[in-house]
C-alpha cells in the first residue's frame, strides 16, 4: 500500500528536527524532540501563506566556530607545533568555505486561516524556492478541484438572466479572488 505523504523537506537539529510531509489536501509537520513526535497538519484549503527568509543570526554560524578554530590554530602553531596549527587552521578555512557554499540559513512562517505557526520549513534559503514550488503547485491544484465545481453553476445561473443579482455578482468574485495563489 502506497502512501498518500510525499516527503517534501527535512530540517534536522540536536535533540531531533522536523519532517515535512506533502499530500494532496494538507501539508503535515512531523516534529521530534528525543522520543516523542508531535504532528501538525496544515490543509491546503486554509493556507493563507507560507513565507521563508533569511535568519538574522546565520553570520554567527559562520564566524565563532571559525574564531574559536582560528585561536586554536594559532596557539597550537605557537606552543605545539606548525602542521598542530597548520591542521586547525585548514579546518577554520574549510569551516568558512564550506558555510559560505551552503548559503544563510532559513527561518518560516506558515500563516493559516486563524493564527500562524514558527515552524522550520527548510535548512538553507537557497532550497526554500523548490518547496514553495512544490506547495504551491499543490495548492493551485487542491484549491482548483474544489472551485471547478461550483463555477459552472454560477455560470449557468448568469447566462439565464441577461442581469446577475447582486448575490451572484458577490459569489463569482469571491471565487475568483479564491483562485489567487497565497504563497509566497
Amino acid at each position: 500500500m502506497k502512501s498518500a505523504f510525499r516527503k517534501l523537506s527535512r530540517v534536522g537539529s540536536m535533540t531531533g528536527g522536523t519532517t515535512w510531509y506533502l499530500s494532496d489536501d494538507c501539508l503535515l509537520a512531523a516534529k521530534r524532540m528525543m522520543y516523542s513526535v508531535e504532528y501538525r497538519r496544515f490543509y491546503l484549503r486554509d493556507l493563507e501563506s507560507v513565507v521563508v527568509w533569511q535568519s538574522r543570526l546565520w553570520l554567527f554560524r559562520l564566524l565563532i566556530p571559525a574564531v574559536v578554530m582560528g585561536a586554536l590554530a594559532i596557539s597550537l602553531w605557537r606552543w605545539v607545533n606548525f602542521t598542530a596549527g597548520a591542521v586547525a587552521g585548514g579546518v577554520a578555512l574549510a569551516w568558512c568555505a564550506l558555510e559560505l557554499a551552503l548559503g544563510p540559513t532559513a527561518t518560516s512562517r506558515i500563516r493559516i486561516t486563524g493564527g500562524s505557526v514558527e515552524l522550520p520549513l527548510v535548512m538553507r534559503t537557497r532550497r526554500a524556492r523548490r518547496v514553495l514550488a512544490r506547495i504551491d503547485a499543490a495548492i493551485r491544484a487542491a484549491r482548483g478541484v474544489v472551485e471547478e465545481a461550483p463555477a459552472p453553476t454560477i455560470a449557468a445561473q448568469s447566462a439565464e438572466s441577461p442581469h446577475p443579482m447582486r448575490s451572484e455578482l458577490s459569489a463569482s468574485t469571491s471565487i475568483a479572488a479564491a483562485t489567487e495563489p497565497n504563497v509566497s
